[in-house]
């Protein structure tokens, strides 16, 4: 659901001009594949698993993906020799660390999707074929049956689990093998979004929360609202792959079950609404809060699939609403938020490619407003003096120089290059979000 042309919300040539200067700038600093690994190794962790180069959410995976963006944007300039370099060490580095898993972030189907995104013509012809062949094969074996046990949400959710798989199947064009790859996982993901006995199939026991300040306040059960880690995500990937087929048994329902579903935990705010990370369950369960306004968890996910599945099923309620979600997070004040990194996952990126998004599908001008603002914003974290020109607000309030697409500068700079080129962002589909 790429749109054939890209209207980039800064229209203001000299601005689009300095905006697209600092991407380049970003970029620039992570194009040498052995300093960027040098950087890794003493860059501190803050409990994050170990950088893997096969990693497409933090490794050297994702930057290929970037540097292959900025190929698209500035072609002839050699950046998609960086980004082969790039992919090589990603390649290389499953010799000592092999691709154990299949997710999108870190597994078999993200370095699929940088792969293909980077294939022209016949090159990585041979690499991609492999992936594909292996990911193939491997599906049938791993779908695990739904019952009222629930899941962990690495089971199912964009990150690590079947969400993430699909989003990558999704994206790649249509063949024998890819579709009866795509229609397995497609019905997995409907049989997941029903309730069994009242309660949601996806939930998470509490024994299988892996966060453990999450686990120590929600002692039962939890339904997981989450892009990245929850219902939300399924639901964009059911939209996406709806839209533009193939269909199966039960789709259209399971979009409109999981819509209705997020819609009925929409939060009373005092900015105008708001959606929580997770919903818990149990007669003693606490109420829900309202979640960051960010890509991962809160309104602008929720809105995004929202829109995504209003789309699908030709239902301007559910794009109405989905306008709404986004609008009232527009008009917090930016402190009310709690957006304080400048990074895609849980920062000022990934709500600005959110909106960038809303502004280019709706043509609406208030909300191109607001994207020029966010802009502004980002633009305003810019640190020339930092090692890669935008730093990371950890849960400490440090700053740390991070190199990886999810939460670093080069998915700042993929953002910034939407927000000011008029080549199509369709990096986004990472995200879930086209």
């Amino acid at each position: 659901m790429v749109p054939l042309a890209w209207l980039p919300a800064v229209g203001n040539p000299d601005t689009a001009a300095s905006v697209r200067t600092i991407a380049v700038d970003v970029l620039s600093r992570l194009r040498d594949p052995d300093a960027v690994e040098g950087t890794a190794r003493t860059t501190p962790l803050h409990g994050r698993p170990r950088r893997l180069p096969h990693s497409t959410a933090q490794g050297s995976c994702g930057l290929a993906l970037a540097f292959g963006h900025l190929d698209r944007c500035l072609p002839g300039e050699g950046w998609d020799l960086v980004a082969h370099r790039h992919l090589s060490r990603a390649v290389d580095g499953t010799a000592s660390n092999p691709v154990t898993t299949l997710g999108l972030f870190a597994g078999l189907a993200g370095m699929a999707f940088t792969t293909s995104y980077l294939a022209h013509g016949q090159r990585y012809r041979t690499l991609l074929g492999g992936i594909d062949d292996s990911l193939y094969a491997r599906i049938p074996r791993r779908l695990p049956a739904v019952g009222g046990e629930g899941f962990a949400v690495g089971t199912f959710d964009l990150v690590s689990g079947w969400t993430g798989v699909a989003a990558y199947l999704h994206s790649r064009p249509a063949g024998r093998a890819r579709d009866r790859a795509l229609r397995t996982v497609l019905t997995w993901l409907v049989d997941l979004s029903r309730d069994i006995d009242g309660v949601p199939a996806w939930h998470t026991p509490h024994a299988l929360i892996a966060d453990e300040s999450m686990r120590d306040r929600y002692p039962t059960a939890v339904a997981n609202c989450g892009l990245a880690h929850g219902i939300t995500g399924v639901l964009a990937v059911l939209a996406l792959a709806h839209a533009d087929g193939p269909a199966v048994a039960g789709h259209t329902e399971a979009i409109r079950r999981t819509a209705a579903w997020l819609r009925s935990h929409e939060l009373d705010d005092t900015g105008g609404g708001a959606y929580p990370s997770v919903v818990a369950l149990g007669e003693e369960a606490p109420a829900p809060s309202a979640a960051r306004d960010a890509w991962c968890y809160g309104s602008p996910g929720v809105a995004r699939a929202l829109w995504l599945a209003g789309t699908a099923l030709g239902d301007p309620d559910l794009t109405r609403a989905a306008v709404a979600a986004l609008r009232a997070v527009l008009r917090r004040p930016v402190g009310r938020r709690r957006i304080d990194s400048p990074g895609f996952c849980h920062g000022i990126a990934g709500l600005l490619q959110i909106t960038l998004r809303f502004a280019a599908d709706t043509a609406d001008e208030e909300i191109g407003a607001d994207a020029r603002l966010l802009v502004d914003q980002l633009v305003g974290e810019y640190q020339p003096q930092a090692p890669f020109a935008y730093r990371s607000v950890e849960p400490d309030g440090t700053r740390e120089d991070r190199i990886g697409l999810l939460e670093g500068a080069p998915g700042i700079a993929l953002v910034l290059l939407a927000a000011a080129t008029p080549e199509p962002p369709a990096w986004d589909r990472f995200f879930l979000l086209s």
